[in-house]
């Protein structure tokens, strides 16, 4: 892992126990200006994830509970009517921030989840026709929990087409669980969290990440994987363009992250779940395997990927320039 990556790792470590490939996804994600999905249970540490990746890196951070009656107004903004200045003023929404943590989104309304729409891909919020740009980074990290259903709106796949990934949180082994109940014992270390980086070191290492190298090989071996979900009988919807690009620039910012200047098979092999196991469509909603477990849409999406990588033949070439 290099210096970058390293220090944000140590310090959101200092919060956050055990999840060091959740929050290397995550930084994967920044590096990319992608948005994830963090899914999982209440009470995993998706908020706490987010809030300690923001202090590191001194970034500008919101969280908007979403409920049933949010409006698409409560996250762009308004413009109303001063007196005093007798003009239309806008007042800024919750989605000029640089990390917006939208809690529980899947319990907004479709009408209030689709005002994320044009901010997620084009960075900007246009209200009253007026259109204003995002400062970058501009990051949403949005939680649901997959258990709980009542009183929740399915994120449409137009919505999941457009986070970068989707990450399980997982619960604590037993040893993790007394790590974490020592170091909540007396404090929040997440009260004294500083700052590891500036806005500016993170603009620069985005530069770098759009430099690593992908040989043609490489580009052969992603673009056959997610051409390889579309044809699957078992997917009825399968990975977009969209998706391929993300698969990619993904996969730079991995080989960022693992102090490499040049992609390698692994890249794709370990981002390929979080990356397009959500965008799929998968033809059944349920199944049950062999010893009598249930599959939810999610963990038969995922087994497809897998199925998949072992079926596309991987390059073992040299993958340097």
């Amino acid at each position: 892992m290099n210096s970058f990556s390293a220090k944000i790792l140590e310090n959101v470590n200092k919060v956050i126990v055990g999840k060091d490939d959740q929050i290397e996804l995550l930084l994967i994600s920044l590096l990319v200006g992608g948005h994830v999905l963090l899914e999982d249970v209440p009470g995993t540490g998706k908020t706490k994830t987010a809030k300690a990746l923001a202090q590191s890196l001194d970034l500008d951070f919101k969280r908007v509970q979403f409920t049933i009656d949010l409006l698409p107004s409560d996250l762009t903004g308004i413009n109303f009517f001063d007196r005093q200045a007798n003009a239309f003023v806008f007042r800024k929404g919750p989605l000029f921030t640089n990390i917006l943590l939208a809690d529980e989104i899947n319990r907004a309304t479709a009408r209030t989840q689709s005002s994320l729409l044009e901010c997620m891909e084009e960075k900007q919020v246009t209200v009253d026709g007026d259109t204003r740009k995002l400062e970058p980074p501009f990051l949403v990290i949005a939680t649901q929990n997959p258990v709980e259903s009542q009183g929740t709106f399915p994120l449409p796949e137009a919505q999941l087409d457009r986070f970068l990934m989707m990450i399980k949180m997982n619960y604590p082994t037993h040893d993790e669980s007394i790590d974490i109940l020592k170091r909540f014992a007396t404090e929040d270390p997440l009260d004294t969290l500083a700052p590891v980086t500036t806005k500016e070191e993170l603009a620069s290492m985005q530069e770098q990440v759009r430099n690593i190298f992908v040989s043609d090989l490489l580009y052969d071996y992603a673009a056959k994987i997610v051409e390889a979900t579309r044809e699957s009988s078992d997917i009825a919807v399968g990975a977009s363009p969209r998706a391929l690009l993300a698969f990619v620039a993904a996969a730079k910012a991995r080989a960022f992250v693992r102090d490499r200047s040049n992609c390698i098979p692994d890249d794709f092999k370990a981002l390929a779940v979080p990356v397009l196991a959500h965008r799929l469509t998968i033809r059944l909603q349920r199944a049950v395997s062999k010893d009598g477990k249930f599959f939810s849409r999610r963990d038969m999406a995922e087994e497809l990927i897998t199925k998949i990588l072992d079926q596309v033949p991987c390059p073992t070439e040299d993958f340097s320039r």
